[in-house]
């Protein structure tokens, strides 16, 4: 995706407060240099916490920052540590070509400040969560449950010290002291899911029902630029229509995901900005 078409995209979301303040006036995110975290907290916001009764933390996706951020490598870079990495246990290379490094400091993922989760429909799809929102929200799902002092040692001792998406059973037992029971238990919680034989994913409990929204209204938003005349869209009057009944988690929140995804194209025009569906 070129510069210029990533441009379009803070512009587009932001097209309204700025025709209050005066179109002079730069997009807030880019105003913090492509800050990744500023992205996810605005992201953050978006997640609708009363569907779920507030039992999950607020979840965005890799592919959402990538609506916020122009440069993916640099946002990347400030998301995870080892952005190079292949192994799996961390974010595969960004495949956006590389740019001018930004300036070196830690990573949120490596500061602790986040926890990617692999979300299992895509490999590469990648939740991102505020670790404070991730702790309390486990805590309150496994509270009084028999599993529970399983999951608070989970969470006193490796999620401080350990920042990957997956976890190896000799990590697990040697590293961290856990037994092969306590193990099952923090399955049993959803804290962890099976990768494959003695290897497990750090999970969310109960964000089975998140996924099936975030599946089902990614391809009703789709639908809705498919249907479209010429298979393209304002992006003004997608988000103006009345959602359809699958869009569970909001437009905005798709149309962020489909934009940084690549599954359309934005195209600058002087009524707005088009989404238009890639030839194929």
């Amino acid at each position: 995706m070129s510069r210029k078409r990533q441009r379009l995209v803070p512009d587009a979301f932001g097209l309204k407060r700025r025709r209050e303040r005066g179109q002079a006036e730069a997009d807030p995110l880019r105003g913090e240099s492509g800050s990744a975290r500023a992205a996810v907290a605005e992201l953050v916001q978006l997640f609708p916490r009363s569907l779920f009764e507030d039992a999950l933390p607020p979840i965005a996706l890799r592919s959402q920052v990538y609506s916020l951020v122009p440069d993916r490598t640099a946002a990347d870079r400030q998301l995870v540590s080892g952005v190079g990495a292949t192994d799996g246990s961390r974010f595969p290379a960004s495949r956006a070509l590389p740019r001018v490094p930004i300036t070196q400091t830690k990573a949120l993922q490596e500061q602790g400040e986040i926890r990617i989760i692999q979300l299992g429909f895509d490999l590469d799809a990648h939740g991102i969560i505020f670790t404070e929102d991730y702790r309390t929200r486990v805590l309150k799902a496994c509270d009084g449950r028999p599993y529970a002092g399983a999951v608070q040692k989970f969470l006193a001792s490796v999620l401080p010290a350990c920042g990957d998406l997956s976890f190896q059973q000799d990590q697990m037992t040697q590293t961290f002291g856990f037994r092969d029971p306590e193990i099952t238990q923090l399955v049993n919680a959803g804290v962890l899911t099976v990768r494959d034989a003695g290897s497990w994913w750090l999970a969310v409990p109960g964000a089975g029902r998140f996924i099936k929204y975030f599946v089902k209204g990614r391809q009703a938003v789709l639908g809705m630029v498919r249907k479209a005349k010429y298979r393209e869209l304002l992006l003004s009057e997608l988000l103006g229509r009345r959602a359809p009944a699958a869009v569970r988690l909001g437009l905005t929140y798709h149309v962020h995901d489909l934009i940084g995804a690549q599954l359309v194209d934005c195209v600058s025009t002087t009524s707005g900005t088009l989404l238009r569906l890639p030839e194929t």
